[in-house]
């Protein structure tokens, strides 16, 4: 497991960003957010350890003695989650409503199932990152040109600017939780018109890397979306840019 969790740990330290560790935890993040965020990296006797923080929440990845990957989300202050429950106020009335767990045994079972989410999420997170690509046929068909009809859609280059955008966009943490739309998506596209993004999602969903939700005009990521996505931002984040740092100093 040594190897794996080398790599891993390189990966992890360098590409997880702020708004992932919110996503993780299933928040989005907010800019005017003035709590501590961020990666933080130990050497331990047992082994090591990477620790993302938001707030009074800590998300851990241990090693322990290369042969255990183990992984723990711990909150020293329970009202950093919301959740639905049944709220009393002062004049007596009570109303359901999405706000702050108390601390209490009350909270335990919600806590557990949001701690088990955020969990989940970063373990779908580093599964991503650490798959090497998604394989010479998957490659192929998103930097291929598809039709669909009477339209064609061309193919994504990762070393192009625009596309490069696109990936970052995708792997934002607020369009990870509430999904992508033409509103959302055009914020990271100002140049483009309204006509002209609808466009674009048609080319993501044409090559596989979203699909849309029911009846909305939402989208998330696909499996093969995130791996792509992921694998152009690590390129980007641990190749290209350290190696040119190293040439030109």
């Amino acid at each position: 497991m040594q190897a794996i969790y080398d790599r891993l740990t390189r990966t992890a330290i360098h590409s997880v960003k702020p708004e992932n560790v919110a996503t993780f935890l299933g928040r989005p993040l907010h800019p005017n957010y003035r709590d501590e965020i961020g990666n933080r990296f130990d050497t331990r006797i047992a082994g090591t350890r990477i620790k993302h923080t938001m707030g009074p929440v800590s998300l851990k990845t241990y090693d322990k003695h290369g042969f255990i990957l183990r992984i723990e989300t711990t909150v020293s202050d329970v009202s950093f989650f919301k959740h639905y429950r049944k709220v009393e106020h002062r004049d007596g009335t009570t109303e359901t409503k999405w706000t702050a767990m108390k601390k209490g045994i009350y909270s335990l079972s919600p806590l557990r199932e949001v701690l088990h989410a955020a969990n989940r999420r970063y373990l779908e997170f580093i599964s991503a990152i650490d798959t090497p690509t998604a394989g010479i046929e998957a490659l192929r068909k998103v930097s291929a040109s598809l039709r669909d009809g009477e339209h064609s859609y061309p193919g994504f280059n990762l070393f192009a600017d625009e596309d490069q955008t696109l990936m970052e966009a995708l792997v934002r943490g607020e369009h990870c939780i509430r999904g992508l739309s033409n509103k959302t998506l055009r914020r990271h596209f100002p140049q483009k018109t309204s006509a002209q993004i609808p466009r674009t999602l048609k080319r993501l969903r044409t090559h596989g890397l979203i699909k849309k939700v029911g009846h909305t005009y939402h989208y998330y990521l696909t499996r093969l979306g995130r791996t792509i996505a992921m694998a152009g931002l690590k390129v980007k984040e641990l190749v290209i840019i350290p190696q040119l740092a190293t040439a030109l100093s």
